[in-house]
């Protein structure tokens, strides 16, 4: 067997998981330079550029990906099944007190993109290094926004909880690019069921914290880190 595939899609999904860390070690920085005004108006638009990215992955990646591994109703049944679920977790966890959202949102963009890495790797490698080239973009504000809203609500959150989330990538690529023929309505599936959460997440818990009056930067965050996404969806 060619180990060289494997090898690649390792390489490439640590490549793009090491930004997990890397953000949120950035938030972990305070800004003093900027006015108190202009620091809110930063991280409310870092929330919208990730959930700009994060809606670029559900709607050029994940769902696209995931579609091409099932039928029509298996891919609508699936999608709805995901944001029921997430929404049971998410309930879950509001009354235990956690603030996870972003977290979440992150890890569910991270790792089924990583399985359609590694999925890219044998039958289109320009396209694998562009997916990865993503995710890590995507990662950067995803883990800066998750780290913010965990020390913000409270909860004390290490650096190396988002250090562990980085070999999960490399995981899920393996399992990506090893899953069998007979397998891949899974992998469409788990896809799927991750846009599906990704969705709910994003206009439950990510959304209503990105408003704010009197400027422009929020939305202008979401817009360029949906561009993001379209852009590297171009190019492949």
């Amino acid at each position: 067997m060619d180990a060289t595939p494997h090898l690649t899609a390792l390489a490439l999904a640590t490549l793009a998981g090491s930004s997990i860390p890397l953000g949120a070690w950035m938030a972990t920085w305070s800004i003093n330079i900027l006015p108190d005004w202009r620091a809110t108006e930063l991280r409310h638009g870092i929330i919208a550029f990730g959930a700009g990215a994060l809606l670029a992955a559900v709607a050029l990646v994940l769902l696209p990906e995931g579609a091409a591994r099932l039928s029509p109703f298996a891919s609508v049944g699936w999608f709805v099944l995901g944001g029921l679920g997430f929404a049971v977790i998410d309930g879950a966890l509001a009354r235990r007190g956690s603030n996870s959202a972003q977290f979440l949102a992150m890890m569910m963009d991270y790792l089924p993109e990583a399985l359609a890495l590694g999925a890219l790797v044998t039958g289109n490698l320009s396209a694998a290094v562009l997916v990865a080239a993503l995710i890590a973009l995507q990662n950067l504000p995803e883990s800066f926004n998750a780290m913010r809203e965990m020390r913000e609500s409270g909860r004390a959150a290490s650096l190396w909880l988002f250090v562990l989330m980085v070999p999960l990538g490399p995981l899920a690529a393996y399992l990506g690019l090893s899953i069998p023929p007979s397998y891949e309505p899974v992998v469409g599936a788990i896809m799927v069921v991750a846009s599906g959460g990704i969705v709910y997440l994003m206009f439950q818990d990510i959304a209503p914290q990105i408003p704010l009056e009197k400027t422009i930067l929020p939305p202008l965050g979401a817009v360029l880190g949906f561009g993001l996404g379209f852009a590297g969806h171009l190019m492949i």
